[in-house]
């Protein structure tokens, strides 16, 4: 494959990761912390990895969102969801020291 098709094809798979993302956010309105993480342009391992860093600051920030059941290849597992304005009190408390991870952080503070 010609790497300027790979480049474009890589873009154009991020753009609609996190465009679906929010879509599902503001469907439903609410959504895992994962879901928030690739709303805010994070791919999905780094989106696991900040969700759980969150999952940690939710109790500092007496947020408990609404349980869940989330659906993925067949499987049937309890989550948490979480509304744009508890991601917010969520991230406002969260110190990343990745840079990728500040600006992710900066994007769900401001997504309230």
């Amino acid at each position: 494959m010609i790497a300027t098709s790979r480049t474009r094809r890589a873009t154009l798979k991020t753009r609609t990761r996190t465009q679906r993302a929010a879509a599902k956010i503001r469907r439903a309105g609410q959504g895992t912390l994962a879901t928030h993480c690739i709303a805010a342009g994070l791919g999905v391992r780094e989106a696991r990895t900040v969700a759980s860093s969150l999952r940690k600051n939710a109790a500092k920030a007496n947020v408990t969102g609404t349980p869940g059941t989330s659906y993925t290849h067949g499987r049937a597992r309890q989550c948490t969801r979480y509304t744009p304005a508890e991601v917010a009190a969520i991230a406002v408390i969260y110190r990343p020291r990745k840079a990728a991870y500040k600006t992710a952080a900066a994007k769900l503070a401001l997504a309230a």
